[in-house]
């Protein structure tokens, strides 16, 4: 069973904001939490977070990521914005933008890992994100919102993982 860890979880989230500058999309931001959880899972077999996944027809979701996000724009931690990104969609993008650094004693290989993730899936969009978790079993493995069980990581091709 996981346990949320949300001080690491908070920390993650600054850390990735930090080096991207900025996140645009809540898909992009839930799809970065489903690599940086799977991917460390399969190589350590444990979560980074501790968070619960669920299948949703955009890919993984992670279920407390609304209410993390909240309380730290609450605590002043992040701003998030809105704006008109496209003239053919209604929905504004959210802007996730953090307003002070990571200050959080993250072990080596999660940092490590924090810095894979930001290196080989930062600059995908939340489109190309969603494209790649539909291409693996985790999020095939089970019915639209169901938990994703992390031992699915197992059977995905991770390439350069310990990288």
């Amino acid at each position: 069973m996981m346990i949320l860890d949300k001080e690491k979880y908070k920390a993650a989230f600054l850390y990735m904001l930090q080096y991207l500058e900025k996140i645009e999309g809540k898909k992009k931001a839930c799809k970065l939490f489903y690599f940086l959880d799977f991917d460390y899972y399969e190589l350590h077999e444990t979560s980074f977070t501790g968070e619960i996944y669920a299948a949703y027809p955009m890919g993984p979701l992670p279920l407390s990521f609304e209410a993390l996000v909240t309380g730290m724009e609450y605590e002043g931690l992040i701003t998030v914005n809105y704006e008109k990104k496209s003239l053919t969609h209604e929905n504004e993008t959210v802007i996730y933008s953090p307003r002070i650094s990571a200050d959080y004693p993250f072990a080596q290989p999660e940092r490590q890992m924090l810095d894979r993730i930001i290196r080989k899936y930062g600059p995908l969009t939340g489109k190309d994100l969603e494209d790649l978790s539909h291409a693996q079993v985790p999020w095939n493995a089970v019915q639209l919102r169901e938990v994703i069980p992390y031992e699915s990581s197992f059977y995905r091709d991770t390439p350069d993982l310990d990288t």
